[in-house]
């Protein structure tokens, strides 16, 4: 019988027990259960509410009805009592207890203690409540199941004694409180699953101590912290799950020793940075899930993409080429990029379903659609749309609802045929792939009104978007419709699941954790959300449905959870315009262009005064292709409490800045120009065009602008640090403490974000402004490149392009300074001068160790000649810093700021330069310029030129944060 014993235990662990193997082993046993632990049977029916064991019949009789194997048409059911009958004196021990998917409605019971002999308990998918009793720890268990019901309080510590513990699944209850420290002494666990709680705080250091553990689940709970650098004594982890965990990044350099990783999931992590190197060099990993982060970088790093079963990367911001591995994957592993920053590729190879690129390039656009068949052209425009999602074609009272048959996918882009399409991502984890995956079907009859718009509907265990084309430009009214018709409301462990999700429109989030059933109150019920007033600017209407990873994951069965859809109605709030009244229209308008005309130029002077600024911002805002959105000033007041002094952060050249918190949670920063401001129409639409399309890690964001009568206003990201500037040559609490690595990781990040600006955005563009008060760091100190109200396109064609000269004194290249000679190498000379303060902690123009120095740079050129460069070192830093990467910033700065721009390298250059990938060349000490018309012969020359002269060379920026 230990030999079956054993069998079973390890058939258990790998998931694989089969009822009937059971029963084969058993049949030759006889023997009769003692009346002690008959007597504890009847108390655990009582205490758990099960009324259907036949205690006139031995359990252990090998005719007992207390041994039901599973039925095919109730396949989440168990009611299984096994016992061990090898025992001397032909006596019995229950030693397996399955009671499984029957909605008992009882409690844990302590009586389960009277069964020493006890060692699997599996009480999944019930009702019960209250907690797990402290008479268990006296048992030799070894799997606990409690899945699915309704168990709360903490955790108990004394579960820490039951060492004999290899399965110990928690999920899906009400469990709050921290994980208790005591758990650590469960040396043989092998599988932990706390998911879908209520669980706080950080995971004990002692779990440590789980050499063994396989397998871990944490997702859905609200952990602190960051993600806890514990992973380097599990060397056996071969699946770890933490998705929205509460859990942030970044991720633990530990992770890199799990060699037998197989699915790694953190997902909804809040991770920054690039994608670690070391995962792709995993040997086991198969299933990578990294969505809805905030990654950046490219994936050239992941070239182990042969091995991948799935791939999941969406909503993050990935930029660069998607690599060539992607282009010569078998088409069989799921892929999905959507939602990211690559660039475009004209080679981009033939699409696959398994393969999804929806919005993932520079600017939004789909690069799928390069090797995809396009879609359908617009040739006219549309001003409703009703779709029946997961279901088909049907009319509810004079609307007709197109069909959406199509079952969707694991990473899939469906191209429509009538000017919409979807998007579907995800993965249903722990779920053999079916068709039926991505469609949910109502589980009992349905009397609401309208009930064809609710029998199926579309389900995603991730993001699912449709992408409607060809509206009319205008405002909308767009009505989502809503069933919960999965869960139940009864006393069933059906009821137990909790669907949580977020609905964006347009980009912005309109719904955050929405829950049908709550909304409905109830389920089969329909709920219709409206929203009006949602904008299409752009011919296109965006509805995203996003999982947050919140809820229940295995509630009625396993991979039950994601966003689910009944039905989509738009319809504009407009009327829209009558074919035969555009004709005559046409007809009118030219009869009556000659007389316009006229009427333009007798108002030519009149338009010239205080209207045509505003006319004419308007007008060029509406001629721009922006990638962000417009903001109306009632929002921007509302979110800054009417521009309340208190909520100021900062006041420049160009006006105030504002913080403020939109209602969806966001938190801006608002810049508002002022009357006063030389940031005119062109700087200001300049700004909002040049920055509108950029997404890089180590480039400010911008989310939207606002032009409502004199009012000119910028919304941007907030940045919880302030401006490099305030970091470096503040005082007091204005200032940061910046460590080495620190002033490291910020100089990489500006030359990344040059080098992404030059090289690699789809414009290319001279910020020609760049200045410690225009790098602005976020609560992680990671610096973003600002201001972009005198930025330049680089014009390839030409060699240069000379212009009227705007910048900052101290920063300027002078090339440009002096002649107007502009390329984006005068951004390099900036960016040397920026990496000079960054090591000095010392500002250019302020510092004069004495008479005979200019500035910081041309103290630099001195101590270059001298050889003793180390005394440009902060003195702040004291010996806290890395002298070799020390001398190679402040090497390339000085290569950086020569006069020459052809002796300066590109960004590209500076950033492998800096990253010590390339060497950096040794320049002169004090280099001269050459030219006809030289005003001077060396940098401090330049320099008294460029302060005598009476010519304003700088236009005050920003020097706060934005």
């Amino acid at each position: 019988m230990k030999r079956v014993h054993d069998m079973l235990g390890a058939m258990f662990r790998s998931g694989m027990l089969v009822l009937i193997i059971i029963l084969m082993a058993m049949e030759a046993q006889a023997g009769k259960l003692p009346k002690d632990e008959v007597d504890a049977l009847h108390e655990i029916a009582k205490e758990l509410g099960k009324k259907d064991w036949v205690f006139s019949v031995d359990p252990c009789s090998n005719q007992s009805s207390w041994e039901t194997p599973k039925l095919p048409d109730r396949p989440l059911y168990n009611n299984t009592v096994i016992c061990n009958c090898s025992f001397p004196g032909d006596v019995c021990h229950v030693v397996i207890l399955f009671l499984k998917g029957q909605d008992l409605p009882g409690v844990l019971p302590p009586s389960l203690a009277k069964l020493p002999y006890l060692r699997f308990i599996d009480l999944t998918r019930n009702y019960l409540n209250g907690t797990i009793p402290r008479e268990w720890a006296s048992l030799k268990l070894e799997s606990l199941c409690l899945n699915a019901n309704r168990l709360s309080g903490r955790i108990p510590d004394y579960l820490g004694n039951i060492t004999t513990l290899t399965y110990l699944n928690l999920e899906t209850n009400l469990f709050s409180g921290p994980v208790p420290p005591e758990l650590g002494k469960l040396f043989n666990l092998e599988r932990l699953i706390l998911s879908a709680n209520n669980l706080t705080g950080p995971l004990p250091r002692a779990l440590t101590s789980l050499t063994k553990l396989a397998e871990l689940r944490i997702s859905s709970n609200n952990f602190t912290g960051r993600i806890p650098d514990i992973f380097q004594s599990w060397k056996q982890l071969q699946k770890l799950e933490i998705q929205a965990s509460g859990f942030q990044g970044p991720i633990p350099p530990s992770i890199s020793s799990l060699n037998n990783l197989i699915e790694l999931m953190l997902r909804s992590c809040r991770i920054s940075g690039p994608i670690p190197d070391y995962l792709s060099e995993l040997p086991q990993l198969r299933i990578i899930d990294l969505s809805f982060n905030r990654f950046g970088g490219t994936i050239s790093n992941l070239t182990s993409i042969a091995k991948m079963e799935y791939l999941y990367l969406t909503n993050n911001s990935l930029n660069g080429p998607i690599p060539g591995w992607i282009k010569i994957t078998d088409g069989k592993s799921p892929i999905d990029l959507s939602y990211n920053n690559f660039s475009m590729d004209p080679e981009q190879s033939a699409c696959r379903e398994t393969l999804n690129l929806f919005k993932s390039s520079f600017g939004g656009k789909n690069l799928q659609l390069s090797g995809c068949r396009d879609p359908n052209p617009c040739t006219k425009d549309r001003y409703s749309l009703a779709i029946n999602c997961g279901g088909g074609k049907t009319t509810i009272g004079n609307i007709d609802y197109e069909e959406d048959y199509d079952q969707g996918g694991a990473a899939k882009y469906v191209p429509g045929t009538n000017n919409w399409e979807v998007s579907s991502t995800g993965q249903f984890w722990d779920a053999k792939p079916s068709s039926d995956d991505y469609i949910a079907h109502n589980k009992s009859v349905l009397r609401m009104k309208d009930s064809a718009l609710y029998t199926a509907a579309r389900v995603s265990p991730l993001s699912l978007t449709y992408y409607v084309r060809c509206l009319g430009n205008g405002n909308y009214t767009a009505k989502l419709h809503f069933a919960e018709i999965v869960f139940r409301d009864n006393s069933s462990f059906y009821s137990l699941g909790r669907r949580l999700f977020d609905v964006y429109i347009q980009g912005k989030r309109r719904l955050k954790d929405f829950d049908i059933e709550s909304a409905a109150k109830g389920v089969d019920k329909e709920y219709i959300h409206e929203f009006k007033e949602v904008t299409v600017s752009n011919k296109t209407l965006e509805i995203q449905f996003y999982w947050t990873s919140k809820g229940t994951t295995a509630v009625p069965k396993r991979a039950t959870y994601g966003p689910l859809i009944s039905a989509i109605s738009v319809k504009s709030e407009f009327k829209p315009p009558n074919d035969r009244q555009k004709k005559i229209f046409i007809v009118v308008g030219a009869v009556g262009l000659v007389l316009l005309l006229v009427l333009m130029i007798l108002g030519a002077i009149w338009w010239k005064g205080c209207l045509w600024d505003r006319i004419s911002r308007e007008e060029e805002l509406r001629g721009l292709d922006l990638k962000t959105g417009i903001f109306t000033l009632r929002q921007i007041k509302a979110a800054t409490n009417n521009f309340d002094a208190a909520n100021k952060l900062g006041e420049g050249g160009f006006g105030s800045v504002y913080k403020g918190i939109l209602l969806d949670g966001t938190t801006i920063a608002v810049k508002q120009l002022s009357s006063r401001s030389r940031q005119g129409n062109r700087e200001f639409v300049n700004e909002i065009g040049m920055i509108s399309g950029l997404q890089h890690p180590n480039v400010v964001r911008l989310y939207g602008c606002c032009a409502e009568g004199n009012q000119l206003l910028l919304v941007y990201e907030y940045m919880e640090n302030n401006s490099l500037a305030h970091a470096l040559f503040g005082t007091g609490e204005v200032q940061l403490m910046l460590d080495w690595p620190k002033r490291l990781r910020i100089c990489i990040g500006i030359a990344k974000g040059l080098a992404f600006l030059h090289d690699e955005s789809a414009l290319k563009i001279v910020h020609r402004d760049i200045k410690t008060a225009n790098v602005l760091l976020d609560k992680d100190i990671n610096p973003k490149i600002s201001d972009f109200g005198l930025a330049r396109l680089d014009e390839e064609e030409n060699t240069h392009i000379s212009t009227r000269v705007a910048g900052t004194i101290g920063y300027m290249a002078p090339e440009y300074a002096l002649w107007g000679y502009l390329t984006n190498k005068a951004d390099v000379y900036s960016f040397g001068v920026v990496a000079l303060e960054i090591v000095a902690g010392k500002n250019n123009m302020k510092f004069r160790p004495n008479e005979n120095y200019v500035c910081l740079l041309d103290w630099a050129l001195v101590l270059q000649q001298k050889g003793n460069l180390m005394e440009l070192v902060d003195t702040k830093l004291g010996s806290q810093f890395n002298k070799e990467e020390a001398m190679r910033i402040i090497k390339v700065a000085l290569l950086c700021t020569n006069p020459s721009p052809a002796l300066r390298p590109t960004m590209s250059t500076v950033v492998s330069m800096i990253e010590g990938h390339t060497a950096v060349h040794e320049v002169s000490g004090e280099p001269s310029f050459h030219g006809d018309d030289m005003r001077f012969k060396s940098f401090r020359d330049y320099d008294q030129v460029i302060l005598q002269s009476s010519e304003t060379h700088s236009i005050p920026l920003l020097d706060s944060i934005v």
